[in-house]
C-alpha cells in the first residue's frame, strides 16, 4: 500500500500539460507552415509572409493556453519555474556574449582550415536588406526568441525538470526542437530550403538544434526566460549575419556548443532546482519558485 510519504516524496508529473503543449504548438506551427507552402512563393513573399511568421509563434499560443488553464484550475506554476530577478540583468548579457562567441569561434576556425571566408561586406549586405539595424534586430527577435522561449524554456523545461535530470531535459527537448523544424527544409526562403534537409549541411543544421537547446536550457536555468531569449537571439543572429551554412562550418560550431554546453552543465551547473511534490499529496507543501 502507498503511504502518504511515499506519494509525497514522488514528483508531480506533467504529461497531460506537455501532450497539450505539443499538440498545439506543433499543430500551430505546421498547419501555418504548409499553409504557406500551399501559398506557393517564397516565406516572405506577400501572400506567404503573415502565416510563414504565424508558424513561428506556435510555441508562445501553446504556452498562452496551458497558462490560461492553469489559472482556470487554481494550479500553481511548477517548483522549476525560473522567475524574473536581478540575476537575469547580469547572466543575460553574459550569456549572449558566450552564445555569440561560439558562432564567432566556428566561422573563424573553418576559415583558418580553408573554409569560407568571412565577409563583412556581407554582413552589411545583410543588415542593409532587412531595412536597417533597428529592422534587423526586431526581425530576428520576433522571429524565433520571442515567439519561441516562453514556450520550450519558460513552459516545456520546467516541467520536463520535475521529473528528469539537467542532462536530459535540455537533450530530450533539443530533438523535440529540431523535430520541430523540419518543416522549413521545405519552404522556400528560409536558411533551412537553401541547405536542403538530404545535404550534409541540412543534417548538421538540424542537429546543431541539440546543442543550442543546451545552452538555452543552461541559460534559462541561470537567468530565467530573459536569459534564454538572450541566447536564442545571439545565437540567431550571428548565424545570419556571418553567413553560416557551409557544412564545414556548422560541424565546427555544432562541436563547439556542445563542449561549452558540456562544460558549463558539468562545472558551472546553476543552482539546483527543486523537484515538485505531486499535487493534493498528504503533507505536500508547494516549493517556491527559484529565483536567480
Amino acid at each position: 500500500m502507498t503511504t502518504s510519504h511515499d506519494s509525497a516524496s514522488r514528483p508531480q508529473g506533467y504529461r497531460g500539460d506537455l501532450t497539450l503543449f505539443f499538440s498545439l504548438a506543433f499543430g500551430v506551427s505546421w498547419v501555418a507552415w504548409a499553409t504557406a507552402w500551399a501559398l506557393g512563393g517564397p516565406a516572405n513573399s506577400p501572400a506567404a509572409s503573415g502565416v510563414h511568421l504565424i508558424g513561428a509563434f506556435g510555441p508562445l499560443l501553446a504556452a498562452l493556453v496551458l497558462r490560461i488553464r492553469r489559472g482556470r484550475r487554481g494550479e500553481p506554476a511548477p517548483a522549476q519555474v525560473v522567475r524574473f530577478g536581478r540575476g537575469t540583468l547580469l547572466w543575460a548579457p553574459l550569456l549572449l556574449v558566450l552564445a555569440s562567441a561560439t558562432v564567432w569561434a566556428g566561422v573563424l576556425l573553418a576559415q583558418a582550415a580553408g573554409g569560407p571566408a568571412l565577409s563583412l561586406d556581407g554582413i552589411k549586405d545583410t543588415v542593409g536588406d532587412a531595412g536597417g539595424i533597428v529592422a534587423f534586430v526586431a526581425m530576428m527577435l520576433v522571429g524565433g526568441p520571442l515567439g519561441e522561449e516562453p514556450g520550450w524554456r519558460g513552459t516545456v523545461h520546467p516541467r520536463m525538470r520535475a521529473t528528469m535530470g539537467r542532462f536530459q531535459a535540455v537533450l530530450v527537448l533539443g530533438v523535440v526542437w529540431s523535430v520541430w523544424h523540419l518543416p522549413l527544409f521545405f519552404l522556400e526562403g528560409t536558411v533551412q530550403y537553401e541547405l536542403g534537409l538530404a545535404t550534409a549541411g541540412g543534417v548538421l543544421f538540424a542537429v546543431s538544434v541539440v546543442p543550442m537547446a543546451m545552452l538555452i536550457g543552461y541559460a534559462y536555468e541561470r537567468g530565467g526566460i530573459v536569459a534564454a531569449i538572450a541566447v536564442h537571439f545571439a545565437g540567431n543572429t550571428t548565424m545570419v549575419l556571418l553567413g553560416v551554412k557551409a557544412a564545414e562550418t556548422l560541424a565546427l560550431l555544432l562541436g563547439l556548443q556542445a563542449l561549452v554546453a558540456v562544460l558549463l552543465l558539468t562545472f558551472a551547473p546553476p543552482r539546483a532546482l527543486p523537484r515538485t511534490p505531486r499535487a493534493g499529496a498528504v503533507g505536500a507543501a508547494p516549493e517556491p519558485a527559484v529565483r536567480v
